[in-house]
């Protein structure tokens, strides 16, 4: 009888103790799922926050719409406001069905001269594509330089009377440190092939002949920046001797200029000039992977030596 009651009780216990190493592993089941489910979510505002997913922000309307462009920043192929970036934006503003007017919003103080002018080219290929849509700026803070360079191209640019908007010249920066080497004791030792290789070399005593090369390349770059604003604001433009000088102006100045036409922001271009309310953003907007590749990029073909010792642009 003992041993029996010995047996039920060894029994009761055996149970007892799986169903509590049962209940641990589904306590420890729900906890990993839990765990995977936060850490997912988590992983995705994550993304989201960070720009990691990439892509455009659009409203899904059926009518008729204002496609809108960004173009925020320095202009370089490394940016947001790249010419990839602003080109493919602007071929899909276009080609939506239900574009009645793009707005090309521009708070730029300028950058490079390629890039500026592809999209300055795209601009015009776009509207001989799609006659009868039109294209406008919209100015913001600053539409300057190579800013401006893209603004040519419009329909019609649009400003405040605070906005600061021209600047129509070229620059090349650097730096010279032959006086600080001297000081300091070093001496550099620069070996080319090709007795302009070193050209403009910060390192290196200035050459006569290095400086007025440059001098021509800039004018060359100035005398297409002016060609291009002749040809995109015509009869508008109230030419002047400042006019291409690298002077910029307030917007209300800009509109007396002729370098500028009215003012307006996004809102009253839709709704006033393009008759269209509804608003659709066709900005690529760069995912953080994106921008990061691209940086990367740069970065690499800087210590291989590729990067130029003076950028010129149009700032």
């Amino acid at each position: 009888m003992s041993e029996q009651n010995n047996n039920w009780e060894r029994g009761v216990l055996e149970k007892l103790a799986m169903s509590a190493i049962q209940e641990q592993r589904r306590a420890r089941h729900w906890s990993i799922l839990f765990k995977v489910l936060t850490f997912g979510y988590l992983f995705i505002v994550l993304f989201l926050f960070m720009g990691w997913i990439g892509g455009k922000t659009e409203a899904k309307l059926g009518g008729k719409h204002t496609a809108l462009v960004d173009m925020e920043g320095v202009i370089s192929s490394d940016s947001a406001a790249s010419a990839e970036n602003i080109m493919g934006s602007l071929q899909d503003a276009f080609s939506d069905k239900n574009t009645q007017g793009v707005i090309l919003r521009i708070n730029s103080p300028g950058g490079s001269p390629v890039q500026s002018g592809y999209i300055n080219d795209e601009i015009h290929r776009l509207r001989v594509k799609y006659p009868a849509i039109p294209l406008y700026v919209v100015v913001e803070d600053i539409c300057a330089s190579g800013g401006y360079y893209v603004a040519a191209a419009a329909d019609k640019i649009f400003v405040n009377k605070a906005s600061l908007v021209g600047s129509i010249g070229v620059l090349m920066d650097g730096f010279g440190f032959t006086g600080t080497m001297e000081k300091l004791g070093v001496e550099r030792r620069l070996v080319t092939a090709g007795e302009n290789k070193g050209f403009m070399d910060p390192f290196s005593p200035v050459s006569p002949v290095q400086q007025e090369h440059a001098k021509k390349m800039l004018a060359e770059i100035h005398q297409q920046f002016i060609d291009v604003v002749k040809q995109g604001r015509g009869s508008r433009l109230k030419e002047s001797p400042d006019t291409f000088s690298g002077l910029i102006w307030t917007g209300q100045k800009s509109i007396e200029l002729g370098l500028a036409d009215d003012m307006g922001t996004m809102e009253s271009v839709a709704r006033d000039v393009i008759k269209a309310e509804d608003i659709i953003d066709f900005t690529t907007h760069e995912g953080f992977a994106d921008r990061l590749a691209k940086r990367f990029g740069a970065g690499v073909a800087s210590s291989l030596g590729f990067a130029t010792h003076a950028g010129i642009s149009l700032r």
